[in-house]
């Protein structure tokens, strides 16, 4: 029951974090005016709003003007239900169960942003920062030190490598936007998830990225959000970093 508590409440937070994903990028407010249909703009009732069970009851559809509705917005109520109960199965009633799932809603905010516009807003992503080392003093979370550490080490090594890219073909390959949010990851995960999050990135991006490339045909120009993969290594650093770094430390030592 407490489960299935929390995944109705994760997706009514999901709801909101639609609106984010929504207004942010256009400079919007989240608050004013109410939720209304983008194509007609008519308010929205609040028995049209229920996360995901509105969008199957309407078919998909505004009630008043017929537009169809993104599946993104059920989708994004339903990871967001996920989320809460997987934070709360994987740490339990602790204030470090909250913490994880304020990080995992930042995230998926950020990926279906970066998704929908390639970009990643800095009002995420530095206040993200700033929330993840005053985490650190949360007790029984990492060293604040850990913390500052991992914004250092996050965004330096990614600015790095942004930076060698630029000056070795003239060209941008990786936006800042993907610098301030491994340093956020780093703020709420430490120093010690930047590998795994950043192996998880490389492997999953390169893959995803291959594999465009050969069913659309596309160059070496197509441009893809490294944002999301970004954000599923921090989700796999943050469930099971730490296996994962306890099994590489044994094999290398083989």
């Amino acid at each position: 029951m407490i489960e299935l508590v929390l995944f109705v409440l994760g997706s009514m937070i999901g709801s909101f974090l639609n609106v984010c994903i929504h207004r942010i990028p256009a400079g919007q407010s989240i608050a004013f005016p109410a939720s209304h249909c983008p194509q007609c703009e008519t308010p929205i009732r609040p028995w049209d709003n229920i996360p995901i069970l509105s969008y199957a009851l309407l078919r998909g559809r505004c009630r008043a003007c017929g537009t169809g509705i993104p599946i993104r917005y059920p989708l994004v109520e339903a990871i967001t239900g996920v989320a809460a109960v997987a934070s709360y199965v994987a740490f339990g009633p602790q204030p470090h169960a909250l913490l994880a799932f304020a990080f995992l809603s930042a995230l998926i905010v950020i990926t279906f942003i970066d998704i929908d516009h390639q970009i990643i807003p800095d009002v995420i992503s530095l206040p993200g920062i700033v929330v993840g080392i005053a985490a650190a003093f949360v007790p029984g979370n990492l060293e604040w030190t850990d913390s500052v550490l991992g914004v250092l080490i996050g965004g330096g090594i990614l600015f790095a490598i942004a930076e060698g890219y630029f000056r070795l073909t003239g060209r941008e390959g990786m936006g800042g936007g993907d610098v301030k949010l491994l340093a956020m990851i780093g703020a709420f995960l430490g120093w010690r998830a930047i590998p795994v999050t950043l192996m998880v990135a490389s492997l999953t991006g390169t893959a995803l990225g291959l594999l465009m490339m050969l069913r659309m045909g596309e160059g070496r120009q197509m441009a893809i959000p490294f944002g999301p993969f970004l954000a599923a290594g921090a989700v796999v650093a943050l469930f099971v970093g730490e296996p994962i770094m306890t099994w590489y430390l044994e094999v290398t030592r083989l």
